[in-house]
């Protein structure tokens, strides 16, 4: 139960909870060189500066090789190729059926039905950028299309993590944005969050976390108020998180301040019956963090929350489970 307690707090952005960091990742050796390499730049001579701007670049390279082999593997309908591009242990959220898919072999299984469902579909992909967030972890961002005949191209702005594994870079998290339709009614936009509004506890015995939401600023805005109470006085917290249309990015976005400092935006989008919010914060601490959280009305008195994809300063953290959570 305290596990589910503090990860309903980190929804929220509660800086102040420590972050258990992941070991289970290690970095292969050429990996390992690279991370030396980075550390003894420190000096910065050029010499050191050019070998490490070499680095980058034949990763960068070898990324941008793997997003080819992506799309090949795709339009061939190859699922068994299309799954080894990605890390033994990676997570995808189906854009199908919005299910959370672990590893290789599931992973196959899933591309496969895609296939089946979208017997002709073919993508194109355009690179964006390619960001080192560590020397093992790079973000590659770029806008995705699938043609499928007759019909008009979707086009999907995305982001991908690789990571350094088994001698290459393999994916190990995706998530996309698909284009929003325009309208002019913000509260309309957001109508279908209507059922957080109201008041959400939970509690054990550590801690007890309560949660108001309520309509604002003419029914354009949604507030949600969170405090945080522990047995243990240094560990209370409190916050707001504002939720609105954002007119110019065509989206739901949100904005979180906390009582330590830390704060947060949000992107949301939904999938069928789940809510998908790709967040990135700034905590307490000054460590940058990026997640997905995703969220799912159960009943009118209860949501399911779970975070995916969570990365601070560069290291990748464990999943955090679904938890239930409960109208007051």
């Amino acid at each position: 139960m305290k596990q589910l307690m503090v990860g309903v707090a980190l929804i929220l952005f509660v800086a102040n909870l420590q972050l258990a960091w992941s070991q289970d990742r290690a970095a292969d050796s050429k990996t390992q060189t690279v991370i030396k390499q980075l550390t003894k730049s420190q000096n910065k001579s050029p010499e050191a500066t050019e070998k490490v701007n070499q680095l980058k670049a034949d990763a960068t390279a070898e990324i941008q090789s793997a997003v080819k082999l992506y799309v090949e593997a795709y339009n061939a309908r190859d699922a068994k190729s299309l799954a080894a591009l990605w890390a033994p242990d990676a997570v995808y959220l189906s854009q199908v059926t919005g299910d959370i898919i672990r590893g290789r072999s599931a992973l196959e299984t899933e591309f496969a039905g895609q296939f089946q469902n979208l017997d002709q579909a073919k993508i194109e992909v355009a690179t964006n950028s390619i960001e080192f967030i560590s020397p093992s972890v790079a973000l590659e961002s770029g806008i995705a299309t699938v043609i499928v005949p007759d019909t008009k191209p979707e086009k999907r702005n995305y982001n991908a993590i690789y990571i350094r594994r088994e001698g290459k870079w393999l994916l190990d998290r995706v998530t996309e944005n698909p284009e929003a339709v325009v309208d002019t009614s913000h509260h309309d936009k957001l109508k279908a969050l209507d059922w957080m509004v109201g008041s959400w506890v939970d509690r054990d015995e550590n801690f007890t976390i309560k949660t108001d939401c309520k309509w604002i600023g003419n029914n354009n805005y949604l507030l949600r108020a969170f405090k945080v109470t522990s047995i243990e006085e240094n560990d209370n917290v409190s916050g707001m998180q504002f939720i609105g249309w954002d007119a110019n990015k065509k989206q739901i976005r949100s904005w979180v301040f906390d009582s330590k400092g830390g704060y947060a935006e949000g992107l949301w989008s939904q999938k069928k019956d789940r809510w998908i919010v790709k967040t990135k914060a700034t905590l307490a601490g000054g460590e940058i963090a990026t997640s997905t959280s995703i969220l799912k009305p159960v009943d009118d008195d209860t949501f399911t929350w779970q975070k995916v994809n969570r990365v601070v300063n560069g290291e990748i953290l464990p999943n955090i489970d679904e938890v239930f959570i409960i109208r007051e």
